[in-house]
């Protein structure tokens, strides 16, 4: 495959390599080649764009109307689109994940584009009954220079979801992609430019989390921060952003579970279960790795989950598979090894796809995996694998369910498989995440549904309107006029 012309920083408008002139290689998941470079940017480049986005805030982007940023946006959202097949090849070449997945990504990113560009002049305040002879209004009013600090497992989508919000709520943004995943942003953000964005309005450092990163999130700056990733991470950020008083919204990770009742739906339940896995190779913070199957009906399902499994093709992204390989060498020492500790303490291998004849050779691979018996306190229970590995797990009754589906730190997303309404409603109630689908799983669901987690899932809302406000905080003006 091509290698990818160097890239460069975002910064006022202008494309630009790191201050310290230093570069990050950046590898194909697919065979481990070179695939391009990326500027190793410092304290110094992340206190250019925070000021590049200051500026704008205080000028041009500052100065427009909500209508007016409403079309900026949607005309972002009109390019994206025309160049869909350049950004689904990036997203796929850079990430791994098959093209398909890709081409789902970008439409998606364009859709949080399109969404917000609709709502920028939809966010209202109020007004509040207050003394006799004043009016007192509740305006809603933008953070000002907004962080994001934005994972490598979806780049496309992720960037449109919190950078589309922030901008139509009229904040400047600096975005730090990860390392591992910059192609889509940077490439976005250029065509914001053509769009109309004003210089600064958008600006994008590349580098590692705990240089770029961490300045970022330490900066004094900001006035918001979004940060998707690992807990631990995201607990360093809260904390280094927390000496400035700066409010974050967390999107941490997620052990989800789906119940699946003796009366569901099979035919309806199971190939979503597999691709709730299967997509992005698992490396989905919403990602339903634990399947928890009424007892009565235990040995049928993974009789045919087995079958699903063993289909299952893992491949280059750009050929087609049904899962692609892990993003990095790292990441797949990572699942190798919490699956040979699950092993160790007698969890089994009940099924695993198998790696295409034309897969090349140095990628990354860890073909789908269903485990059976898996002691629910073990660590492949309870923490993320952030791989294709699904845990399945009986249990007797409703009780037993919602115990199940509660016993990890997190509390992301999770789905119940019934025909009862009234046990799909109560166990809704009974499990402690941020979305439950019932009948349906949408691993974070659509753009119009508010997502964010409960526990070590994080704290705060992404997508739909409830995504628009976080980017905004409330002033309220009081009127004296007798």
């Amino acid at each position: 495959m091509t290698v990818l012309a160097p890239q460069l920083n975002l910064i006022a408008g202008e494309h630009s390599p790191a201050a310290s002139g230093l570069t990050l290689d950046v590898l194909d998941p697919s065979d481990g080649s070179p695939l391009t470079t990326l500027p190793r940017s410092d304290a110094r480049d992340v206190d250019a764009a925070v000021a590049a986005a200051r500026g704008a805030f205080r000028g041009a982007w500052g100065r427009c109307t909500a209508t007016e940023r409403g079309r900026v946006l949607s005309r972002l959202a009109a390019l994206i689109l025309q160049h869909h097949a350049e950004l689904a090849e990036l997203e796929s070449r850079d990430t791994g994940k098959p093209i398909a997945q890709a081409r789902v990504d970008i439409n998606a990113c364009a859709r949080y584009f399109e969404y917000y560009g609709g709502a920028a002049d939809k966010l209202h305040g109020e007004s509040i009954p207050y003394a006799a002879g004043s009016t007192v209004i509740a305006m809603r009013v933008p953070h000002g220079v907004t962080g994001h600090i934005i994972p490598w497992n979806y780049p496309a989508q992720i960037f449109g979801r919190t950078v589309g919000g922030a901008l139509a709520a009229g904040n400047a943004c600096v975005v730090k992609p990860a390392e591992d995943a910059c192609l889509t942003p940077l490439r976005i953000s250029a065509l914001a430019l053509e769009a109309g964005l004003p210089p600064g309005a958008l600006n994008v450092v590349c580098g590692l989390g705990a240089e770029a990163g961490a300045a970022l999130a330490g900066h004094p700056g900001i006035n918001h921060l979004s940060f998707t990733g690992s807990p631990g991470t995201g607990t360093a950020v809260s904390q280094a952003a927390a000496v400035n008083h700066v409010p974050v919204t967390l999107e941490l990770g997620g052990k989800s579970p789906q119940l699946l009742f003796a009366d569901a739906d099979l035919e309806a339940a199971l190939p979503v279960v597999v691709n709730a896995i299967v997509q992005n190779a698992g490396q989905t913070c919403a990602a339903g790795s634990r399947v928890l199957i009424e007892r009565s009906i235990y040995p049928q399902v993974v009789a045919r989950l087995v079958e699903r499994f063993a289909a299952l093709t893992t491949g280059r992204g750009l050929d087609g598979p049904d899962c692609g390989p892990l993003i990095s060498r790292r990441q797949l020492h990572r699942v190798q090894e919490k699956v040979a500790t699950a092993g160790s303490l007698g969890a089994q291998v009940l099924a695993q796809g198998r790696l295409r004849d034309d897969a090349p050779a140095g990628g990354f691979w860890f073909p789908p995996m269903l485990m059976g018996n898996v002691d629910p306190a073990s660590a492949l229970a309870q923490e993320e694998v952030f791989g294709p590995v699904l845990a399945a797990f009986a249990f007797d009754g409703e009780d037993e369910a919602a115990e199940l589906a509660n016993a990890t730190p997190y509390g992301l997303t999770a789905a119940v498989w019934t025909r009862d309404g009234g046990r799909a409603l109560r166990l809704a109630q009974r499990i402690e995440a941020g979305q439950v689908f019932v009948n349906n799983y949408g691993a974070g669901g659509g753009i119009e549904l508010p997502f964010g987690g409960m526990k070590h899932s994080g704290h705060g809302r992404e997508k739909a309107f409830e995504g628009l406000r976080s980017f905004t905080t409330i002033k309220t003006i009081a009127i004296q006029h007798g």
